[in-house]
């Protein structure tokens, strides 16, 4: 299995047959490597609604007849623009040919923004669980943090976790550093930082803040190193 991470909070999985996507903000993303109209996946997992994470969700989905897996009202509304869904809710999970996927809580607000302005509710947030090849990683898109992530960290055996630490819209660097120790992931990457002025952070600070798992900083287009079993 190879993990990539693109930016914000782009991240791909190729695993011996498959590619799949979490949240593809490509085009506006400034941080990415990646180009929308190259990129290729099989299957999207979407974590909520906001524009800068649903990104080009739809053209790439269109363009590979990729399956795209995303919160019910999400997904329903993705739906609608001609792709093709498998819509879950919070805490259900799923096996796919391409993996296992679970949804866990998240907390924090979820609506897509149209090009005319429409604001449209899809539904709770959430964060990701996703099993495949023995490897588990955990997205948690733009969550707060909350105490059940102990849960998550004490039913999971973590490989990878992708933690948001711009603040402001997410946690910050030392709620994230809590989470870190809550959720017990073997490697955690920070993610969802210095996209926009107000989540400009270091994410060297937050490696400071670390004490339970390994911190890999990684810029657009590096893999993560996975650990040894």
């Amino acid at each position: 299995m190879i993990i990539s991470y693109h930016g914000h909070s782009v991240v791909k999985i190729k695993t011996n047959t498959h590619t799949i996507l979490i949240d593809p903000f490509i085009n506006g993303n400034g941080q990415t490597d990646l180009d929308a109209e190259e990129v290729t996946a099989d299957a999207i997992l979407l974590t909520h609604g906001h524009n800068d994470h649903v990104g080009d969700t739809v053209e790439i989905a269109k363009k590979c007849d990729a399956l795209v897996i995303a919160p019910f009202e999400l997904a329903e509304y993705i739906e609608t623009q001609g792709v093709k869904v498998h819509a879950m809710g919070l805490g259900g999970a799923r096996d796919f040919e391409f993996g296992r996927v679970k949804f866990t809580h998240a907390f924090h607000s979820s609506s897509y923004t149209t090009e005319g302005g429409q604001s449209i509710y899809t539904g709770m947030p959430a964060g990701v669980l996703f099993t495949a090849e023995g490897k588990t990683i955990y997205h948690a898109g733009d969550t707060a943090l909350f105490g059940d992530m102990k849960l998550i960290g004490d039913r999971n055996n973590i490989d990878v976790a992708f933690l948001p630490i711009g603040d402001n819209f997410t946690m910050g660097p030392e709620d994230a550093a809590y989470a870190t120790e809550l959720i017990k992931p073997k490697v955690v990457v920070p993610i969802h930082y210095d996209t926009f002025p107000p989540i400009k952070q270091d994410p060297h600070y937050f490696k400071e803040l670390v004490t339970t798992a390994e911190v890999q900083i990684l810029h657009a287009g590096d893999c993560v190193q996975l650990p040894r079993d």
